[in-house]
């Protein structure tokens, strides 16, 4: 059994831009908890604001998701969990924020979001993030001042899936173009079709469909 510990780090925001409620997307938080928790990681959860975050996307036909909400420990811990400036960033291997529309909002400009993904990420562990998810790297820069996804290889929610969900408007701000502005290299996938990008220690997924992937290749990239 592994002794890792994940923190999947949630959005605590629920407007769409005035289009719908939002929140964190269901699947993207069951798939990488099952794919943690089957290699033996620890996994906990953690929030911008704390309490219970809002959901998005939950499908009930989906067996993770049914085992994922079913499960007492989990939704014990979603019931309370703590605002992510009340976590110590150095008990964990990975942090993985998990999307939905909700991130687009609070995970950018989040002083925790940048300290705790810095602090893993140069204590050799992996940042991971999925669909909306890297919202959060917008934010994120380096002790040596250097935005973390400068130069590297990523994957996140497209221009063309936006397009596709009808809310190009109603996002704050188009999530591909953003971190090509901060020089990433967005690997762009056919729309809603399993998309993981592995570059070091960052890893990225562009949709639902890859948040499994991501969090199998953090296993694998920590060994």
């Amino acid at each position: 059994m592994s002794n890792r510990a994940a923190l999947l780090v949630l959005t605590s925001h629920s407007d769409l831009g005035g289009v719908r409620d939002t929140g964190y997307f269901v699947g993207e938080a069951a798939h990488p908890w099952k794919v943690f928790t089957d290699a033996g990681y620890t996994v906990d959860f953690a929030s911008i604001k704390g309490g219970r975050p809002p959901e998005d996307g939950r499908d009930e036909d989906d067996p993770v998701q049914a085992e994922f909400l079913a499960d007492e420990a989990v939704q014990k811990q979603l019931d309370a969990t703590p605002r992510l400036s009340e976590i110590s960033a150095t008990d964990y291997d990975t942090v993985y924020f998990v999307g939905g529309h909700g991130t687009m909002w609070d995970f950018p400009d989040d002083p925790s979001v940048a300290s705790v993904a810095r602090t893993i990420y140069e204590n050799d562990g992996v940042v991971a993030a999925v669909c909306h998810g890297p919202s959060a790297l917008v934010g994120i820069t380096l002790g040596s001042g250097r935005p973390l996804v400068t130069g590297k290889n990523v994957a996140a929610f497209t221009n063309a899936e936006e397009e596709a969900a009808g809310l190009t408007d109603a996002v704050p701000f188009l999530l591909q173009t953003r971190l090509e502005e901060l020089g990433a290299h967005v690997q762009v996938g056919p729309n809603f079709h399993e998309n993981v990008v592995v570059d070091g220690r960052l890893v990225t997924g562009q949709n639902p469909q890859s948040a499994a992937g991501v969090a199998r290749e953090v296993v694998a990239t920590l060994g």
